[in-house]
């Protein structure tokens, strides 16, 4: 059979036996997330909110008064972590990061500020993880911080600057994909805190 392109489809057999391709389920990371926090919202779960990116307007084009473009921003001050809120009374504080490399996670990724204050909210007893997406291989896993700031740490003194896949994998636990909550982190904080 030929479908409109002109190229032949593949053998229906072969099709069969494949796994089915969820690829495209999400836009991105944060999307899935900000689609899962909002499950957890009206589902009366958990309150977590994605963090603005503080930004200072320096110059705005008015073509037409409905369509103001900003020519120039900056930065007001360094962001901490993607997201924060509360579940189950305690507060929570995470940065979610997807990358293409296949067997490792760069620590390039990550900026020091970040940790900075994610070691904070640890010494506060909040709870901080990461939540990494290996694009390649269509899987997502949270990594506790206290599992990730080791890795941090040890690149000053030598160390790798990326954390391996296998390492996240014996780690992390992995946060495979579902309709509602796409990502859904709470059953896995609820094994490891609660």
């Amino acid at each position: 059979m030929k479908y409109p392109n002109g190229k032949k489809s593949s053998s229906p057999l072969s099709k069969s036996k494949s796994k089915p391709d969820f690829s495209n389920r999400g836009m991105s990371l944060e999307e899935d997330i900000a689609a899962t926090n909002e499950y957890y919202r009206v589902a009366n779960i958990a309150i977590i909110h994605k963090k603005p990116t503080p930004i200072q307007i320096v110059n705005v084009d008015y073509p037409k008064r409905s369509a103001a473009v900003i020519k120039e921003a900056y930065f007001k001050q360094a962001s901490t972590t993607d997201f924060n809120g509360v579940y189950r009374g305690r507060y929570i504080d995470f940065e979610a990061k997807e990358t293409k490399n296949k067997s490792s996670f760069p620590l390039s990724n990550i900026h020091q500020h970040q940790i900075d204050h994610m070691k904070d909210c640890h010494k506060h007893e909040g709870i901080c993880f990461l939540i990494i997406k290996f694009s390649v291989h269509d899987e997502t896993y949270l990594l506790p911080a206290h599992h990730f700031f080791p890795y941090w740490d040890d690149q000053f003194n030598g160390g790798r600057k990326s954390i391996p896949y296998n390492d996240i994998k014996a780690r992390g636990v992995l946060l495979p994909f579902h309709y509602q909550a796409r990502v859904d982190y709470a059953k896995v904080l609820d094994k490891l805190y609660f």
